[in-house]
């Protein structure tokens, strides 16, 4: 086997390694998961699922970095198209809905699943997860600076606070999906970002 062909085979095999581990990931938690249920799955020894990544940890960090990814490519990344601030951030927020409910297996955000999971365990894979968090964070705080300057929003607009209330619309959605199994969630996770930033807007 040329090194090359190796190199390939050993990204596709991680690669199958860490598409499993979200789907387990998104019904038992990232502390849930078990070398021996992937290996299981997968067709592998242990030896073969956790030599890809060193230890559980490291497999875990390397989930966390998949759903990032992924999120970022789905929301931010659908949003790109959208005019700066509001019209942004609410197709933004729409993309983060959709996203929570188009598989009807796995309904939900990965990442918030965690977050809550993770809210109280310090260690390397909150960090990473309060990053993504940050980064989010970051990124609405942006487009209501821009909103701002556009004059859609008043200058005294109390940024951090429209951060806060918007956050609590994502977990409002999530609960209600995951928890009560309510079918109209979304829509009213929709109606609720809207109402939030038209409010404040002139």
């Amino acid at each position: 086997m040329s090194p090359r062909k190796s190199v390939v085979e050993a990204a596709a095999t991680r690669a199958r390694i860490i598409e499993r581990a979200l789907t387990l990931g998104a019904v038992d938690g990232l502390e849930g998961l078990t070398i021996g249920r992937l290996a299981i799955d997968l067709g592998m020894s242990k030896a073969g699922v956790i030599g890809q990544f060193g230890t559980k940890e490291a497999l875990q960090l390397a989930v966390v970095d998949e759903a990032v990814e992924r999120f970022r490519s789905r929301v931010p990344g659908h949003a790109l198209g959208a005019h700066p601030g509001i019209e942004r951030l609410s197709r933004a927020f729409e993309e983060w809905i959709d996203y929570m409910t188009e598989d009807e297996d796995h309904r939900g955000c990965f990442l918030t699943s965690v977050a809550i999971e993770y809210d109280d365990r310090p260690g390397p894979v909150r960090d990473a997860i309060l990053a993504a968090l940050s980064r989010w964070s970051d990124y609405v705080s942006a487009e209501l600076d821009e909103a701002v300057k556009l004059g859609e929003l008043p200058h005294d607009t109390d940024v951090p606070q429209l951060v806060f209330e918007l956050g609590g619309v994502a977990l409002a959605v999530q609960q209600a999906l995951l928890m009560h199994h309510d079918p109209t969630a979304a829509d009213r996770g929709r109606r609720s970002v809207h109402r939030i930033l038209n409010t404040h807007a002139h």
